[in-house]
């Protein structure tokens, strides 16, 4: 059997929460219970036991296409698979010589539908940015994105049914690394015949996935770009990640990772995402959007939500429940967190050594979760390696972590301009207006 039992070192353990009525001398009986919100607060509860059944359950193989790597998978951390499948979906065609293809790694909630296509007519979580004489212009290149493996989207993770015990993997899913994700997405490769990209791109995690297959596969990889993304993962966000599994952890139906007959742990999960959202977008846009608006100005104040940007995490949250499978968080969050490229290397200039094609380094100075510090590091880190062919570009942007998702006019223009022009020289550091 390759698959190895490994919830008993993944699973933390939490002291038990006190019970908070011991803690004043006075009978509960005797006290005022009529102070303002109470009512309101046992009337309406801010989370629910269950949910709508999970979107990701209901994905249909026609939607996208699939690899199946029917040869055991040996994780960096131990642990392997007896088989693994990848969801993928492709733009544009790949030309004669192979040698135009882009690989496009996603960020940790993503699927593999970037750009609406026939077989899903939905827009893509990146529409604006892939097509004709767009950004990534699919008349010149060959655009392929993958569902990470851990993930749940038609991809192996835990959600996946374990071809040995005929059960979902849970938690018997080995841990995974970022190393795992862009190995299994070379196999694709190979199983497409493509010997070297045009470039990898990314952001946030698909950020670092871009950096490693450059320094993985400096032979395979003509040009890289990563957006707000680093080198390796840095406390803030790694304590904003820790307290989303947490969140989930703590979840009685979290079960350690075995609830997938069950409505599993939905609160843990949309509390995760509530405050994953809070790391996305900035501080400027929260005032500029919000302010102190608040939900109903007529109603009395109770302890539930008074303001709008209250309303909207819960409603982030709830959207959330759905669409994503909560182990699925909890491995690709803690890969994140793994991430160093300086690991086995004397210092991070000696870590980017092997990088030796043109890089594209893109960071907004809004971004709580990766600090624009970091992508200024990147690039430095970089040149200070003896690579000439690094340019870099900031951003002014309004959006946080999310400008990758939604600033069209920076990220769209310098994508472009990167990928079509053949690199000679450093860029300078260049830093856009904020829109």
């Amino acid at each position: 059997m390759f698959i190895k039992r490994i919830f008993p070192r993944f699973i933390p353990q939490f002291n038990t929460v006190r019970d908070s009525s011991r803690s004043t001398n006075v009978p509960l009986e005797d006290l005022d219970l009529e102070f303002k919100g109470l009512e309101s607060v046992v009337k309406n509860p801010l989370t629910k036991t269950n949910g709508p059944d999970p979107i990701y359950l209901k994905l249909r193989d026609d939607m996208y296409n699939i690899f199946y790597h029917d040869k055991k998978f040996n994780f960096k951390l131990g642990g392997a698979l007896p088989e693994l499948r990848l969801a993928y979906e492709t733009w544009g065609n790949l030309n004669k010589e192979k040698d135009n293809a882009i690989l496009l790694f996603t960020g940790l909630s993503a699927n593999s539908h970037a750009k609406q296509n026939v077989n899903n007519l939905n827009p893509g979580w990146w529409e604006d940015f892939i097509g004709e004489k767009m950004a990534i212009d699919t008349e010149k290149f060959y655009v392929i994105c993958v569902n990470h493996l851990g993930s749940c989207f038609g991809s192996t993770g835990p959600s996946s049914i374990s071809p040995v015990t005929k059960e979902p993997y849970g938690t018997n899913f080995p841990l995974l690394t970022v190393h795992d994700m862009v190995r299994a997405q070379f196999l694709l490769l190979d199983y497409l015949g493509i010997e070297k990209l045009h470039a990898s791109v990314g952001s946030s995690l698909g950020g670092m996935c871009s950096l490693l297959s450059g320094l993985k596969y400096p032979s395979r990889v003509s040009k890289v770009i990563a957006i707000s993304t680093c080198a390796r993962a840095e406390p803030s966000s790694i304590a904003m990640r820790y307290l989303q599994r947490k969140a989930i952890m703590l979840d009685p139906q979290w079960n350690k990772g075995f609830y997938y007959d069950s409505p599993g742990p939905v609160n843990g999960l949309r509390l995760a995402r509530e405050i994953a959202t809070v790391t996305y977008r900035s501080g400027p846009e929260w005032k500029q959007r919000f302010g102190r608006k608040k939900i109903n100005s007529i109603d009395p104040v109770t302890l539930n939500p008074s303001f709008e940007i209250e309303n909207y995490l819960n409603y982030q949250g709830e959207a959330f429940i759905t669409k994503y499978d909560p182990n699925s968080l909890l491995y690709l969050s803690k890969a994140m967190d793994l991430f160093d490229l300086s690991e086995g290397c004397e210092n991070m200039v000696d870590a980017f050594q092997h990088l030796t094609c043109p890089v594209l380094i893109m960071g907004s100075q809004t971004d709580i979760l990766f600090p624009v510090e970091q992508q200024r590091d990147l690039s430095k880190w970089i040149k200070q390696s003896g690579n000439s062919q690094v340019s870099y570009f900031e951003m002014d942007s309004l959006y946080g972590h999310d400008t990758f998702l939604l600033n069209l006019n920076d990220v769209g223009t310098a994508l472009k301009g990167f990928l079509e022009t053949k690199m000679a020289k450093s860029g300078e550091i260049s830093k856009s207006k904020r829109k």
